[in-house]
């Protein structure tokens, strides 16, 4: 869904959220998208990225701000300058943001996203068999806590739903 930058602030359903940095809304459930996270947080050697788990109020309500579907969760969203990138797209700005040599990934903006985008969703409907599921979200550890948003402006806890608190993984 194209929307004008910025848009979600204008929103009254959409918390105030730190929106300086790149901001990362994924599936805290999937161990896939964790992984991806995990992935992300080691190699963001600049530490421009920031993190939100879709099940929060905060990525519940981006996710429903874009018209996305906010139960199967089938696309990483990055919100990058105040615009939404989905599916093939923002995965390849989150990597190209990464730096050398992840940035090389740039090379697949030749290929049309008509083509991309079919194999991001086939990927993003079987990723549960692929890598399986967590009932808790992704808890990140003390050091990474910092990275991931609050879920509003009144909260100062990481944003990932309160009652998977005692259930971290990594």
């Amino acid at each position: 869904m194209r929307r004008k930058y910025y848009s979600y602030r204008d929103d009254p359903d959409v918390p105030d959220f730190a929106d300086e940095r790149p901001v990362i809304v994924f599936d805290g459930h999937c161990v896939f998208c964790s992984g991806w996270v995990k992935f992300v947080l080691k190699h963001d050697r600049r530490r421009r990225y920031r993190f939100v788990a879709a099940q929060t109020p905060l990525g519940d309500a981006l996710y429903r701000h874009y018209g996305l579907d906010t139960r199967e969760y089938e696309t990483n969203l990055l919100i990058e300058g105040g615009r939404a990138y989905f599916k093939s797209e923002g995965t390849i700005r989150m990597a190209a943001g990464l730096g050398m040599p992840w940035s090389m990934v740039r090379v697949l903006n030749v290929i049309p996203r008509a083509i991309l985008d079919p194999v991001y969703e086939f990927v993003a409907r079987n990723r549960f068999r692929i890598a399986g599921r967590r009932e808790g979200c992704y808890v990140p550890t003390a050091e990474e806590r910092s990275r991931f948003l609050s879920s509003g402006t009144s909260d100062q806890s990481p944003a990932m739903p309160k009652s998977s608190a005692s259930s971290a993984f990594r």
